[in-house]
């Protein structure tokens, strides 16, 4: 299938590692040109040289930190500007899994969950900001949202408070972008195996073997499964589909989402 993408151009905030990564690989295989944010220099060099190996595609680094209004204005800038423009934005800049405490709730130190909040939802609302503007003037764009099953279900309490607001904002994006040709939605991934994209998470088989047997399809998507969906919601086919919060962790064996 032609997802009509070649020429297209996106921004994949962290798309340096993992999930994020894959995403930019996958965009690029469709002959988008790609820029790759994250606030790592030398992990974004290496990445950007990695992909590029892998698909002969134009991928850009930028060195951005989406918790901060200048570096996104920043990110977005240099985008326009070496690529002519922007289509597409996949927002997945986040800490892995959010702040934790053995204590639960109790124990969670606030400034901890406000650094997760700061970074994912309020710096995916910065990146839309910063983009809209584009997108309206040209008519065209989309947004695609990496959010996380936890929105879904407790147990993680900073992963499901930030995972929520994305998917609130998400919504009220797309509501408001609608009329002016752009789509905004949300997908949740669950435990994502990331190999080949990800060194620094490998999962342990059992690990894996566990995660598997709680899904509908009895195994761990790929960051590669994920980015195909996502992929496709950043194409022109997907206009039928926006403000929506799409589920790509294999099935959750149980509860009906309507």
């Amino acid at each position: 299938m032609d997802l009509r993408l070649a020429g297209r151009r996106a921004i994949v905030t962290g798309g340096s590692r993992g999930i994020g990564r894959a995403i930019a690989h996958a965009l690029l295989a469709e002959g988008v040109h790609v820029v790759i944010a994250a606030r790592d220099a030398e992990v974004l060099k290496s990445a950007a040289a990695d992909l590029t190996a892998r698909t002969n595609g134009t991928v850009i680094p930028v060195v951005t930190d989406t918790g901060s209004d200048e570096s996104v204005r920043a990110l977005v800038a240099r985008a326009v500007d070496e690529l002519g423009g922007v289509d597409i934005l996949v927002n997945n800049a986040a800490r892995p899994g959010g702040a934790t405490s053995p204590d639960g709730t109790a124990g969670l130190p606030t400034a901890a969950v406000a650094e997760d909040f700061n970074v994912k939802v309020l710096g995916y609302l910065r990146t839309s900001q910063a983009v809209a503007p584009h997108f309206i003037a040209q008519r065209w764009g989309r947004i695609v949202n990496i959010g996380g099953l936890s929105a879904r279900q407790v147990g993680g309490v900073s992963a499901s408070i930030r995972n929520i607001g994305v998917a609130a904002l998400t919504k009220t994006l797309a509501d408001e972008l609608g009329p002016h040709g752009v789509t905004v939605n949300v997908v949740h991934p669950g435990l994502t195996s990331t190999d080949g994209y990800d060194g620094r998470f490998t999962l342990a088989p059992e690990i894996l073997a566990t995660a598997a047997e709680r899904t509908a399809i009895r195994q761990v998507v790929t960051a590669d499964e994920l980015a195909a969906v996502v992929t496709f919601l950043a194409s022109p086919l997907a206009v039928a589909v926006t403000g929506e919060s799409i589920a790509a962790g294999g099935g959750t064996p149980g509860p009906i989402h309507y």
